[in-house]
């Protein structure tokens, strides 16, 4: 059975980051909010509490009883969860003047297992506001900063840890040692998560959750859904079958070319030409969530036609990925609904159709790891993520069949520009969006009142967090100049610096 830890999230916006820092030690986690009904403290070799935005002095503070594990199981709080760990077991926290944010460095580390290898003077990532004031009973202190006298400390005789301060963070120059401390040479845990071992125990419990049924697959074309479709293929054959729909919201060509590439790798492909049915759902549609819900339901419909004409099909499968689930989880304090537009939102009851998701505990750059170690092409590997409503939501406000032209005709010249000058492997993600606005042009001897395109394009590790990437300004000019002498209907083309946050990838 795989090894794991539990990552108990509190709203901490690092907690994502903690279990990025888990999976990169080759250890297998899972992040379940604080009050779940859905983990098991002894299913894990290792629990980690995250950090929050609540106080453990206010009255709607967020409680957890440890008691059952506390002492049996390794256990390390970080920041609030440290900060839960003295409330809970007579220690004191206060609000205090000497509070700290960002840059901070450790001093008077006395030796431990936890601080192995971690120097006087190592700078770590603070963002509190309360601190511990008195250390919980039967503990000892074994790190300060210069603001901070309890920074870490660990109770006496067992394995349980706290640290103000956030080792998942980049900022902090030892974090992954302190991890690799905890969760190897504390907690004794084996590193054997790897794209090869996630392979082969997922296609053998393929086989035994869907044994001989019949499985059908929406593709997209994008990296999610084609590795889903290649690890289903493996474990069930002849028996997935899968769906790849035009909704009239696809990249230019997109559709034919991907529909050839899938057939190449050997998937029982059915491709459906469904955009007059998208368009007519869409027409006058220009609130986002809108826009989502109205083509959400034109795919459950057309998938529910797909789905009668194979007899006797019992399962529904999606590329859903973990940043997919954890996003769109909403309860008190962890994460809250970012977005609507995932596959996580089930199903109507009408479709009778068992959901399976064989991607969803994996992150982006994991699932690209997989689908190496399944010899899918690095056409479908590298290419940059695509949203599921397509350019339904690059176009600002309502939908049209000559904006989503226009849009195709910019998009297909700048992410060809981006590859013809090598810049496209650079980026984690890049498109146009069409602007609801309309300005004022000269071209040749007349006056034009025309449409303006943004180009996006951005850097990130999983696209949790993104920053703009600097493309050179020649390279923009010349993206601008083809654009508008190439593309009818747009005359003014502008570049989205923003970084996610406070901006999100997309613009809507």
């Amino acid at each position: 059975m795989q090894e794991k830890v539990l990552i108990l999230d509190f709203g901490s916006q690092y907690t994502q980051l903690i279990a990025r820092r888990v999976r990169e030690l080759n250890i297998y986690c899972e992040i379940f909010p604080f009050d779940s009904k859905k983990y098991i403290f002894n299913q894990y070799k290792a629990i980690i509490l995250s950090g929050s935005p609540y106080s453990v002095r206010a009255d709607n503070s967020l409680k957890l009883d440890l008691s059952s594990v506390k002492g049996k199981i390794p256990l390390l709080g970080i920041c609030y969860g440290a900060q839960l760990l003295a409330n809970n077991y007579l220690g004191e926290v206060k609000a205090s003047n000497k509070r700290e944010y960002g840059r901070a460095n450790l001093n008077s580390i006395i030796q431990s297992e936890l601080l192995d290898g971690v120097i006087n003077g190592s700078q770590v990532w603070m963002s509190h506001a309360d601190t511990i004031f008195k250390l919980p009973a039967n503990s000892k202190r074994i790190a300060s900063t210069a603001e901070v006298e309890n920074a870490a400390f660990k109770f006496s005789n067992e394995n349980t840890y706290g640290i103000q301060f956030h080792p998942e963070v980049y900022h902090s120059i030892d974090g992954k040692k302190i991890l690799y401390n905890f969760l190897i040479n504390i907690s004794k845990i084996k590193q054997s998560w790897t794209a090869s071992s996630f392979v082969e125990s997922t296609i053998r419990e393929l086989r035994s959750k869907i044994k001989d049924e019949k499985v059908i697959l929406g593709l997209s074309g994008g990296v999610d859904s084609s590795v889903a479709a290649v690890i289903l293929n493996k474990a069930i054959g002849e028996n997935l079958y899968c769906v790849f729909i035009d909704n009239g919201l696809l990249r230019k060509n997109e559709f034919d070319s991907v529909l050839d590439q899938y057939k190449g790798m050997g998937l029982n492909v059915i491709g459906v030409d469904a955009k007059q049915r998208f368009y007519n759902e869409l027409k006058g549609v220009s609130d986002p969530e809108q826009k989502r819900k109205a083509i959400g339901k034109i795919f459950i419909d057309v998938f529910d036609d797909e789905a009668s004409k194979i007899n006797d099909v019992k399962w529904l499968a999606q590329g859903t990925i973990y940043p997919d689930v954890i996003e769109s989880i909403s309860v008190k304090g962890p994460s809250a609904t970012i977005k609507s537009h995932h596959n996580v939102g089930g199903l109507p009851d009408y479709m009778k159709l068992k959901v399976v998701e064989p991607l969803r505990m994996l992150f982006k750059d994991e699932v690209r790891n997989v689908g190496a170690e399944l010899n899918i092409s690095n056409k479908i590997l590298m290419r940059h993520p695509f949203p599921g409503p397509g350019l339904a939501i690059r176009i600002l406000g309502d939908i049209d069949e000559n904006k989503v032209r226009i849009l195709q005709d910019a998009d297909d010249i700048f992410i060809g520009e981006l590859k013809k000058h090598n810049l496209y492997s650079k980026i984690w993600q890049a498109g146009v969006m069409l602007l609801p606005v309309r300005s004022v042009g000269v071209m040749g001897d007349e006056r034009t009142y025309e449409n303006c395109v943004a180009l996006r394009a951005v850097t990130s590790t999983d696209g949790m967090t993104a920053d703009w990437y600097n493309l050179p300004y020649d390279f923009l000019q010349d993206v601008s100049n083809k654009i508008i002498n190439n593309v009818k209907g747009i005359n003014r083309v502008v570049y989205d610096i923003s970084s996610k946050p406070p901006a999100t990838i997309e613009w809507e």
